[in-house]
């Protein structure tokens, strides 16, 4: 069986010159790379998970769906992809209050987010953003478990949008 070649770089007595800067460099390209992913990544979960909010706002405007179908769809999606964390009935609903929050679109909806909601903690005034295609900024650039939190803690959309701007500007965390 062939060795195979070790990790560790042979002893070199002399690096050459720039050197120094090159890894530098190499390595505030992989960190800046790893951040972009994380944030692509956040931003694809986000958008989807808008999207789960607005069909499942559509079917109960349209098909009269209710509580039941709601958390059957959860535990369908989780035996669909099991081990695939995020598809909780309460999250679920949670993204649907999400989508109701930031889209407009609960002007002519019969039952209320805290109707609507398991717990009964996500009563929110709806905003007027016009979009379709996803969370609007600033919600779209922040992560999940810091939107929740908007929802959770503040009333109205003018604070859920403006803390929401300062976490973004800032690299806030949810503290």
């Amino acid at each position: 069986m062939p060795k195979r070649p070790s990790s560790k770089p042979k002893a070199v007595a002399v690096l050459p010159a720039g050197y120094g800067p090159l890894l530098a460099d190499i390595k505030v390209r992989v960190r800046t790379a790893q951040v972009r992913a994380g944030l692509a990544a956040n931003r694809v979960l986000l958008v989807l998970y808008w999207d789960i909010g607005r069909l499942i706002a559509q079917a109960q405007r349209t098909q009269g769906y209710g509580k039941q179908v709601v958390e059957r769809l959860a535990f369908d999606i989780q035996r669909e992809f099991p081990g695939m964390a995020g598809f909780s009935p309460l999250n679920v609903w949670r993204m649907r209050a999400f989508y109701v929050a930031h889209s407009g679109d609960g002007s002519n909806l019969s039952r209320t987010v805290t109707e609507s909601t398991a717990s009964g903690i996500l009563s929110q005034a709806v905003t007027e953003s016009g979009n379709r295609e996803g969370p609007p900024e600033p919600f779209a650039s922040l992560p999940w478990g810091h939107n929740l939190l908007l929802l959770h803690k503040l009333e109205g959309p003018a604070e859920r949008s403006w803390y929401g701007a300062k976490a973004v500007e800032h690299g806030w965390s949810r503290n």
